[in-house]
């Protein structure tokens, strides 16, 4: 078995006369809040059904507002009510989607538009 040795040098006592003084930081861990927002824009962008996509930014953006301020309770309900929002419009769009694709494969003939003879 190998002993490691180490050396323990005594330095002494500080070069300064005057008394050695400490600084104590105290950093608050930030309570992490998501607001969704990223997901509200995609949703605003390409899934607006009724406008929820919209709506589901506006909560976004008072989320991420009530965040900066400080208002931790009030930023959680907001970024839930986006959530909500996001979700409701995520799975409306893609129904609307996919009832569309549905349609015109099965009446392919609805899309054209007979003008004249």
């Amino acid at each position: 078995m190998i002993k490691e040795q180490h050396e323990v040098s005594v330095l002494g006592a500080p070069q300064s006369p005057r008394p050695v003084m400490s600084t104590v930081v105290h950093v608050q861990a930030d309570t992490v809040v998501p607001d969704h927002i990223v997901w509200s824009l995609f949703n605003t962008l390409f899934f607006n059904y009724c406008c929820l996509g919209f709506v589901a930014f506006a909560f976004s953006v008072k989320s991420r507002d009530r965040k900066m301020v400080g208002d931790v309770i009030g930023a959680q309900d907001h970024g839930s009510t986006a959530k909500s929002l996001n979700i409701a419009a995520l799975v409306l769009g893609i129904v609307m989607t996919i009832g569309l694709i549905v349609l015109v494969v099965l009446y392919p003939g609805l899309i054209y538009v007979r003008i004249g003879v």
